[in-house]
């Protein structure tokens, strides 16, 4: 029958730093998925692995809300035979495709699930993800999916699982349940819990009740206990909407945590608590399971009475004798709360009042709840969950007993074997009762005193990284007991307090990055309280261990917190005083690597300690900082912060030189184009556009004075041309021959009147081009400021540091990371068009573009060429204006 199969993502093309493949490795209401990187190249490809070699029945996959894939197709890997199973020696099959919606019909706030059948065998399983539908909230192009799902059956060498389902076929009887009738004779039924909509949606603990229970009542059916069943499947029923409405309590507290409102959270925990031990109450689940329920469970039977079967039973289960009366364990019973191990038993009287829904029963807070199922009661492992775990902790393997060897000498074999039991009461216990024998030793042997610190600390090291918070605490208090209470009562010398701390302040930095909340903030407080205790403090270490610079790239949770950690350490210690144990050198050895981690939150917080410190000591901070030039202010962080420091010392910042330079040239400009209004002015007078204004002519001689000395005539030409008498000489003449030459490439031509100026600069003019995306006229010489300032498109351009040019941004990481491109070099001009380096200053572009052998890529070069005058005359042409500071742009007619 086909069943879920556990996989994993062994290759991802791309992913986000907090949304990693990974995470489609484990299905649970608050499991975030993969996301694609930024900005990513598609099509993206996933592949996971499954297991063993599987025939595929059912794939699913549930899409971002918002980060939507347009398609995804489906390929099946397979490894032909003699070859190691591995990506490298994958042949993939071509399944087919699905298509998703956009989502803007359910405003981005659905999830869509695909569900696909499918009959193909193999290992691997390829999704190929295409380019992402467009909308708001998608702002760097994204794709997402939240999980994936695959069932399917694990291929079976030889007909064992035929007769095996024969044997079930022939065994199996008609039902009375209808919604059992045919389970067991079809081999194709995909069991419902098997559907990723159950994962995704229930609370993992009761998501696992029921497949055991849902597997106990298939057992139950095959041996004909009836009632048992039945019961069963009503309790599955109730666990369903049960479990619905613990998962989105779970999301609930986990927006609150995250949210810092953790009065909020802690409501929540509280309903979620209460809840839970109700319904477990109310619907005997315990019973159900065949548990005592008891905190130490014991091993149990509770096997209904049934007449033995005729033939060998298909499941060898435990059974009990019959007792009268006639009723089993199942029937209106009521389990019963089981307090502490250091708490009197009670149990609870059986109430036959009717009992209120579950939905609609109020929750009650405050109350401290004593339940069998406790927020830190870890799963018990696969090998122990039938059944096994005695009244005892189980032995210890002889991996254990070689490792705590020096514990089982001072604390005995019994109380080691409870700190590495599987269940978390007893690792408690076995911490509290070190606790109690430290507290108790006497001070007149310091030696035995000694060893059982040094003993001890193996047990501590354990329960620091323990996932269970009760086993944690219980572990902080006896580390705190042994540094202000141990050592200082028996005088242990300093030594023994920095052997102590060193040994466990890298369990406690490690536990500073856990995922629960209160895990990762009581390990930061502990820190912070050892580095202010008296005892502490004078050894330096805790402040040293902090600093000390990580290898590698630690995850984000981790060093965002070991930041705080030396931000709040250095607002509280400083370094001032000698006996901090922080200073310059260290803290920003620390701050250096953590400001080149991949996270933006824990270089925000690298950020502020070099600020803080900058503040105090000023310039030997940039020493341990790149130098403060153009090409470091072009990473914004680096910027940023050499801004900070210049506002600190009191200078103008480059921003604000380079806006002054902008003002400046910007009135420049405008003094430039009121020249350039007047001197048209004066044209179209003299061509008779225009009544004599003596105002202008008095301004004329300051106008023609400025065109002469800067040689920049306008590129708006009158439409007449009117040749000029000799009565006119003088200036008619200048303006005459400034109307018939092109400002770029000085080529001089009768027909260059104003409409014949635009038509030389559209098709001919070898010094300009047409933008291919907004399609202006501009000048090659400045094409690329072009597309990265001025163009429509320019957000989808950005400058390559090393050959200076605009690439589009899809191209731009490769284009960097290949280091292929023709490097600019200082004192050179850089063509856009070729891609080479030339002479520098306006007369290189010339001779580059308009050369004989100039740039072969401007295919007005060879116009430009074929009509150059004779070797006499060339002074004629290449006599012309000097270029205006500004191309005038021009759109196509």
């Amino acid at each position: 029958m086909p069943h879920k199969l556990a996989f994993k993502v062994t290759h991802a093309s791309g992913q986000d730093e907090v949304h990693r493949a990974s995470e489609l490795n484990y299905h649970s209401p608050l499991t975030k998925g993969w996301q694609s990187a930024r900005y990513c190249l598609y099509p993206q490809d996933i592949v996971v692995q499954l297991e063993k070699r599987s025939r595929l029945r059912k794939i699913q996959v549930l899409s971002h809300q918002y980060l939507i894939a347009t398609r995804i197709e489906f390929f099946v890997g397979d490894v032909p035979d003699g070859m190691p199973v591995d990506l490298d020696n994958a042949r993939y099959t071509r399944l087919g495709y699905v298509s998703l919606s956009d989502n803007e019909k359910t405003g981005f706030k659905a999830r869509e699930l695909k569900s696909v059948q499918v009959d193909a065998v193999g290992v691997f399983l390829k999704l190929n993800i295409h380019k992402n539908h467009i909308n708001k909230y998608n702002m760097y192009n994204q794709v997402g999916l939240v999980a994936v799902n695959v069932i399917g059956d694990k291929v079976q060498k030889g007909l064992d699982a035929l007769d095996e389902l024969d044997l079930f076929s022939e065994r199996k009887k008609v039902l009375d349940d209808p919604s059992l009738e045919g389970l067991y004779d079809r081999p194709d039924y995909i069991s419902p819990l098997d559907d990723l909509a159950f994962d995704m949606y229930q609370d993992p603990e009761i998501a696992q009740i029921i497949r055991k229970l849902e597997k106990k009542k298939q057992e139950a059916v095959l041996q004909e206990r009836y009632e048992y069943a039945k019961k069963l499947k009503h309790t599955i029923q109730e666990l369903q909407k049960v479990g619905e409405k613990l998962g989105k309590y779970e999301v609930e507290k986990r927006q609150a945590v995250e949210n810092e409102d953790y009065d909020k959270a802690k409501l929540k925990k509280a309903q979620m608590d209460e809840y839970r031990l109700q319904i477990y109450r109310d619907l005997n689940v315990h019973d159900l399971m065949e548990t005592t329920g008891s905190r130490h469970p014991q091993k149990i039977d509770l096997e209904s009475i049934r007449h033995p079967a005729s033939s060998p039973p298909l499941f060898d289960l435990p059974r009990t004798p019959p007792s009268p009366p006639p009723r089993t364990p199942y029937d209106e019973r009521v389990l019963p709360a089981v307090k502490s191990s250091r708490e009197p038993a009670t149990t609870d009287n059986a109430d036959n009042s009717p009992r209120t829904p579950y939905d609609e029963r109020p929750l009650p807070v405050g109350k401290k709840i004593v339940s069998v199922v406790e927020e830190e009661v870890e799963p018990p492992p696969p090998e122990s969950a039938g059944g096994g775990i005695t009244g005892e902790p189980e032995p210890l393997s002889e991996k254990d007993l070689r490792e705590a060897s020096a514990a089982i000498d001072i604390f005995g074999e019994p109380l080691v074997s409870k700190a590495y039991s599987k269940t978390w009461s007893y690792r408690e216990d076995a911490l509290l009762a070190v606790y109690k024998q430290m507290q108790e030793l006497p001070t007149s042997g310091k030696q035995e005193a000694k060893d059982m610190l040094r003993a001890s600390l193996h047990l501590m090291k354990r329960a620091i990284d323990d996932k269970v918070y009760a086993v944690f605490k219980a572990g902080l208090m006896l580390l705190k007991m042994i540094l202000t209470e141990y050592i200082p009562k028996h005088k242990l010398p300093k030594s023994d307090t920095t052997f102590t701390l060193e040994k466990t302040l890298p369990n406690l930095l490690h536990k500073s990055g856990d995922t629960a909340v209160r895990n990762r903030d009581d390990a930061k407080n502990f820190i912070l309280e050892c580095a202010s205790m008296s005892e502490v403090k004078p050894t330096m270490v805790v402040p040293h261990e902090c600093v000390k610079p990580w290898k590698g790239n630690p995850a984000p949770r981790l060093a965002q917190s070991r930041g705080e950690i030396v931000e709040t350490l250095y607002e509280q210690l400083g370094i001032k005083d000698s006996k901090s144990g922080l200073t310059v050198d260290n803290m920003m050895n620390f701050c250096v690597v953590a400001l080149n981690h991949t996270s933006a939150d824990v270089r925000v917080v690298a950020e502020r300690i070099v600020k803080a410190l900058y503040k105090e000591v000023g310039q030997p901070v940039k020493d341990y900082l790149p130098a403060d030039d153009e090409k470091s202010r072009k990473n914004t962080m680096w910027r940023l912060l050499f801004e900070y420091f210049d506002k600190i010392d009191g200078k103008p910042s480059k921003s604000d030189v380079k806006r002054q330079k902008a003002d400046e040239e910007a009135r420049k400009q405008q003094e430039i184009e009121g020249l350039q209004r007047q001197l048209q002015q004066l044209k179209d007078m003299a061509s008779g556009k225009a009544p004599v204004d003596e105002s202008v002519l008095e301004k004329k001689p300051a106008v023609k004075g400025k065109i002469k000395n800067n040689k920049k005539p306008l590129t708006n030409k009158p439409k007449s041309n009117k040749p000029v008498t000799k009565g006119d000489e003088g200036d008619e003449t200048s303006v005459y021959n400034m109307d018939n030459i092109c400002i770029f490439c000085g080529e001089k031509n009768p027909t260059f009147t104003e409409e014949g100026l635009d038509l030389h600069y559209w098709k001919n003019c070898p010094m300009l081009k047409r933008c291919a995306n907004c399609k202006q006229v501009v000048e090659i010489a400045s094409y690329t400021d072009h597309l990265l300032t001025e163009c429509e498109a320019k957000a989808n351009y950005a400058k390559c540091p090393r050959c200076t040019e605009a690439i589009p941004k899809p191209e731009h990481e490769g284009h960097v990371a290949e280091k292929a491109c023709n490097a600019a070099k200082a004192g050179t001009n850089h063509c856009p068009l070729c891609h080479q380096n030339h002479t520098s200053g306006e007369d290189g572009w010339k001779n580059h573009l308009m050369g004989k052998d100039g740039c072969k890529q401007n295919p007005r070069r060879l116009l430009a060429l074929n009509k150059q005058p004779p070797a006499g005359k060339a002074g004629a042409t290449t006599s012309r204006a000097k270029p205006a500071p500004r191309l005038p742009k021009k759109t196509p007619r």
